[in-house]
């Protein structure tokens, strides 16, 4: 296989996963290269992302550490994914790369939960919405930047709809729906789309009224995507300075934790759409 001149946020999580699986094995990289029969700086490259591997070779990489997960083995195989290119990979050149990442990771996600307190949720929000949102960017951004990202935000959310959908729970604070972002018609016409999508079997939306006391407050939005198995979790932090990603086994506990208390927070999917439907009437 060849060298990865830039490795994929996917790439580097399955070589941090192999290298998880060589230390505990207490197996050096020296020592693991001469028993899978390549040279140490191959270890170092696969493990850095840089290396692309195929999932015979990650198999065979897990034989040699003796793991014996083999749910584990096979969705560390199904993160090689041959050569394929993602729809994200057009937008490389014109995104900024935690963008591009974060499509990727949520295209292989088997479940999304997602917290916001003061912007709409990305995979549920209007073109209109989007466009509004990334109006407000600081530093201001051009227009046809603007419409590279409402494109690419728009593009993401289709993993909604795909056979099989993605199951997606959006835990979002009163005050998100309140903002006002981009004047009554936008919001009316998020507050709708909120709404509708609903009512649809694979999504939630569960509002937090104001007035809840024991809400774990927090201005950052936060996702936590759940992978094939456990261990591949990722938790994503959203920022104005971009995204963090999240995949230690303590950070994954913590921000299943802290989600818990939040929907814990939330009223009823019922109960959150007539939240909406009032909210709607006093736009």
């Amino acid at each position: 296989m060849a060298a990865a001149q830039t490795p994929t946020l996917r790439q580097k999580r399955l070589g941090a996963e192999l290298r998880k699986l060589r230390e505990r094995s207490g197996l050096s990289s020296t020592a693991a290269a001469a028993e899978i029969g390549v040279p140490q700086a191959r270890i170092s490259m696969i493990e850095g992302g840089r290396y692309r591997v195929s999932a015979e070779r990650v198999r065979a990489m897990a034989r040699v550490y003796t793991c014996g997960d083999s749910d584990l083995v096979e969705a560390l195989a199904g993160l090689t994914g041959g050569r394929s290119r993602g729809w994200w990979d057009e937008y490389r050149e014109r995104l900024p790369a935690s963008f591009v990442d974060v499509a990727e990771t949520e295209h292989h996600a088997t479940s999304i939960r997602v917290a916001v307190v003061v912007a709409m949720p990305g995979l549920l929000q209007t073109i209109d919405q989007a466009r509004a949102t990334f109006g407000q960017s600081t530093p201001a951004l051009l227009p046809h930047e603007i419409e590279h990202r409402v494109s690419f935000r728009i593009k993401r959310q289709e993993i909604l709809y795909r056979e099989p959908p993605v199951s997606y729970t959006a835990i979002v604070h009163e005050a998100a729906l309140r903002m006002g972002s981009g004047g009554p018609r936008v919001v009316r016409g998020q507050l709708d789309h909120l709404l509708a999508m609903s009512e649809r079997d694979n999504v939630t939306v569960a509002v937090v009224p104001f007035g809840v006391a024991d809400f774990p407050a927090s201005g950052q939005p936060i996702t936590y995507v759940e992978g094939p198995v456990p261990q591949l979790d990722t938790v994503i932090l959203d920022s104005d300075y971009g995204c963090d990603f999240l995949d230690a086994e303590a950070q994954l506990m913590k921000y299943r934790s802290v989600l818990d208390r939040m929907e814990n927070c939330a009223l009823s999917p019922k109960r959150s759409r007539d939240a909406l439907r009032r909210i709607a009437k006093d736009v």
